[in-house]
């Protein structure tokens, strides 16, 4: 994973992110193989039947994290258009129709973001995929106002709640799969640690605190600013001889620096953290003291379920030089989702209207690279995110930098 120094903490903010990168030991910023992998490519029989699409192009617009000054992900934009080229070559597009992918990147400040919303009207794109962003509440009204499908992987804004947006996963519910695991180890008190950004205190009191409560779980939250250097007095701060879980939220510095302080303090808890922390560089600085750690998200991009299978296959024949094992999924998941999701179109009606229609009437559509997981978009997935389709988590343990003991849990 390329990473600049806040990157992590936007794809952080209230865990909207966590989940769209694909788990089991990321890449090294040092590894110049970005598209190797131990891994084998093998893609399951009948994976790419080409069927071509034909006719007219469907629009579909596609909003990137790219080119700002604090934040670029171009590996999520290379992975949707690998997913786009598979669609039109395989699965016959959109309704027999060709995809047309209409990019617009977003610097991640309020006017890109704006500008990108406005520019996927302006463009009468049939829908969109959002691969990752923090402006959502900027984006998300004026494309859902629009009439216009708004689709992401995960999201934690003002999308979640809104008319006309679709989200994949059960990213938003992190948090309450988090509680639920805690439950399940019989842990009595639970502390987070998380950066010091809006989104991310959202998350944590909206959806964190009353999914601990209802756990019958003590629940406390340690703010840390971006930034902070050394983070031991905060760290212990929030320990006490009752704590016996954490949850650690933030880029990859803070990740690394209260590990860190976790083992110099000796802390015998169990461990949670959503993606980010699972960066290699975490694991370099840290060591095996990052051994046990659960990790919650969404993809799986290593293992050999079909659909791991299939997602490793698209990228090496689509985008051979693209990154498979970071945040690159959230493209994939993104377009192919949206694919999956429209598949009784039939060509004849692509406005966005039929969209909606489609997406909303679709039941159990597989996640694409999820390990089984589904998703069915008519507001009972999360009653209290009715946008959001999807229930259920992939949790794996870190062991020496690798994940290992791969798990749904719903």
């Amino acid at each position: 994973m390329r990473v600049k120094s806040v990157r992590a903490a936007v794809a952080t903010a209230a865990v909207a992110v966590v989940a769209t990168a694909g788990l089991a030991g990321c890449g090294s910023d040092d590894d110049d193989s970005a598209g190797s992998s131990s891994v084998a490519v093998t893609a399951p029989e009948g994976s790419f039947p080409g069927k071509a699409a034909t006719g007219a192009p469907v629009k579909i617009g596609l909003i990137n994290p790219e080119g700002g000054p604090a934040i670029s992900m171009p590996e999520n934009r290379e992975a949707a258009e690998a997913a786009t080229k598979y669609a039109n070559e395989n699965l016959g597009g959109i309704g027999g129709r060709p995809i047309e992918l209409v990019v617009c990147k977003n610097k991640e400040d309020t006017a890109s973001a704006r500008e990108c919303a406005n520019h996927m009207v302006e463009s009468k794109v049939s829908a969109v995929v959002v691969t990752a962003t923090s402006m959502s509440t900027v984006m998300a009204p004026i494309i859902t106002k629009a009439g216009i499908p708004y689709t992401a992987v995960a999201g934690a804004g003002a999308e979640i709640m809104s008319d006309n947006a679709f989200i994949w996963s059960g990213a938003s519910g992190a948090y309450q799969y988090m509680a639920k695991y805690s439950a399940k180890e019989n842990l009595k008190s639970v502390t987070a640690y998380a950066i010091d950004v809006p989104a991310s205190m959202t998350g944590l009191q909206v959806v964190a605190t009353p999914a601990f409560k209802a756990a019958g779980i003590d629940f406390k939250v340690v703010r840390i600013p971006a930034g902070t250097p050394e983070v031991t007095p905060q760290v212990s701060a929030g320990l006490t001889d009752k704590t016996d879980g954490v949850i650690v939220i933030g880029n990859t510095s803070m990740c690394t620096a209260v590990f860190k302080s976790l083992a110099t303090l000796g802390a015998d808890v169990k461990k949670m953290t959503p993606q980010s922390c699972a960066d290699a560089q975490v694991y370099k600085s840290v060591g095996d003291s990052l051994d046990g750690t659960r990790v919650f998200t969404t993809a799986d991009t290593r293992s050999d379920d079909p659909e791991s299978q299939l997602f490793r296959a698209v990228m090496t024949k689509y985008s051979p030089n693209t990154d498979p094992h970071g945040y690159a999924v959230a493209g994939y998941q993104g377009v192919l989702g949206l694919v999956r999701a429209t598949e009784s179109l039939d060509g004849s009606d692509t406005s966005p209207a039929a969209f909606i229609k489609a997406i909303k009437t679709a039941k159990d559509v597989k996640l694409p690279a999820a390990h089984g997981l589904t998703f069915t978009c008519n507001s009972t997935a999360q009653p209290q995110f009715k946008a959001v389709c999807g229930k259920g988590m992939i949790v794996v343990s870190l062991k020496k930098g690798e994940a290992t003991d791969l798990e749904v849990v719903q």
